[in-house]
């Protein structure tokens, strides 16, 4: 019997979706916003984290409920089995963006924020929303900047060879091709976190992911 139920298990055929009374668009109006996910990619050292945490505290201040997935915060967790090669790199990617998903279901603003080097992974968990509730920002900083920030040391420990498969490195970054958002340096100078987010902020608002207004079955 223990041995039928293994090889049931295992097999997706006996496996079906369960729909519960409360939708999203039930918990969107009790929210009063729309989920989505605001996927900020680039390289190690390009701010990704530090926009993520300020948008968070941006979006709180306007009564939004967000969360943040961070990168290096899901390896000490859900993806902890995970090491960088390619093949993981890619399953890293994939199961946050099905936890992405479900944080946008439930309403809620999920940013996500991690190097996500691979363009087809990144579109990969495009593909599981709604094209307009997936919102990419690319923190387009050049790798001379993000090396001479190196906030963790990484890029030193790669450039000694202690690193294998460092993205930017040894290790190629795909930038996007078509984003939602695209974050660069301004005569030289970076942006102040506060001031990315806000331009974060306002694309929400004018794309009404900060208000229940959207008609959701047309």
């Amino acid at each position: 019997m223990e041995l039928f139920a293994m090889s049931t298990l295992s097999n997706s055929t006996n496996i079906f979706w369960h729909e519960c009374q409360v939708g999203k668009p039930a918990k969107q109006k009790l929210l009063n916003q729309n989920g989505c996910v605001v996927w900020i990619t680039g390289l190690s050292g390009s701010g990704k984290s530090t926009l993520a945490c300020s948008l968070s505290r941006e979006l709180h201040s306007k009564g939004k409920l967000s969360y943040v997935l961070d990168g290096d915060n899901l390896r000490h967790g859900l993806n902890k089995d995970l090491g960088f090669k390619p093949e993981d790199r890619t399953e890293n990617i994939r199961r946050t963006g099905e936890v992405a998903k479900l944080f946008a279901d439930a309403g809620l603003i999920c940013v996500a924020s991690l190097i996500s080097p691979y363009r087809r992974d990144r579109d990969t968990c495009r593909a599981m929303l709604p094209d307009a509730n997936f919102i990419e920002v690319f923190m387009n900083m050049p790798l001379e900047l993000c090396e001479a920030r190196d906030p963790k040391g990484l890029y030193k420990l790669a450039r000694a060879g202690k690193i294998k498969g460092f993205t930017g490195i040894d290790d190629p970054y795909e930038p996007p091709i078509s984003c939602e958002i695209e974050l660069n340096q301004e005569n030289g100078v970076c942006p102040t976190p506060t001031f990315m987010a806000g331009k974060v902020v306002t694309y929400l608002e004018e794309k009404g992911f900060l208000g229940y207004l959207r008609v959701w079955w047309i």
